[in-house]
């Protein structure tokens, strides 16, 4: 029996999320094109976009899954990009596109918890998460650690879904990840547990302005937070 990661933070939600993201790392990519009808790729575009003003020569990429925000790192010209994640198996479906693209000189991918990343303070410019501190077993600990590794004045970009809250956006996006979500995510993945999995831990993350407000709490200064489609996805930022 298949055991899925609690929702929100929890102690022993890190193993669960290692596990759960293992199993459906073969399909990720594809269920991300299809689930949000390809406009993560403009999300995440818009994520490194936000960075720019920074001309950041070393970026690390927290959570970095299959390594999709790593690679679109790569148009701001940096000098080294570094992307870590719990999930073996997405690193491994990773290194598979970089080599495949031949990225492999570009971008470093490591097997590394959020909350004990292996690098010494001020290690990084700046430091991108897209879709990925729902995740975090303890929220604020990975955002201090990220935090830890930023130079000082060096900037964190958090890419994360949300909960629209205008009619009738709220309702459609409701429906949409409650009913249709689950069934296409465990038929393309075989695995509908873990897509039940993430639109329980969306309503449950802390977004908005109380997601600011757990980031200043974390030593993060300048914080902003911006919308995107609607609301269902959203865009945060924050200065060591």
């Amino acid at each position: 029996m298949k055991h899925y990661p609690p929702i929100g933070e929890a102690p022993g939600k890190k193993g669960r999320v290692e596990a759960m993201f293992d199993a459906i790392a073969p399909r990720y990519d594809l269920l991300n094109r299809v689930l949000s009808f390809g406009i993560d790729r403009l999300w995440r575009r818009q994520a490194i976009a936000m960075l720019r003003p920074e001309r950041p020569r070393r970026i690390l990429d927290v959570a970095t899954g299959t390594a999709d925000l790593a690679i679109e790192a790569l148009r701001l010209g940096p000098e080294e990009v570094v992307g870590v994640d719990l999930s073996a198996e997405m690193l491994r479906y990773g290194r598979r596109k970089l080599a495949a693209r031949g990225l492999e000189g570009r971008i470093r991918l490591e097997q590394a918890d959020s909350e004990q990343l292996p690098f010494p303070d001020a290690a990084f410019d700046a430091a991108t998460v897209a879709f990925g501190v729902r995740n975090f077993e303890n929220l604020e600990a990975g955002l201090s650690e990220i935090r830890r590794t930023l130079r000082p004045g060096g900037a964190l970009v958090v890419l994360e879904f949300s909960r629209p809250r205008r009619f009738p956006v709220k309702q459609a996006y409701a429906f949409y990840s409650r009913r249709v979500l689950p069934r296409i995510g465990g038929a393309i993945s075989r695995d509908d547990g873990a897509y039940r999995y993430l639109p329980e831990s969306v309503a449950a993350f802390p977004d908005g302005e109380d997601f600011l407000a757990r980031m200043q709490a974390c030593g993060f200064a300048d914080t902003r937070v911006r919308a995107l489609t609607f609301g269902i996805a959203s865009l945060y930022f924050g200065r060591a």
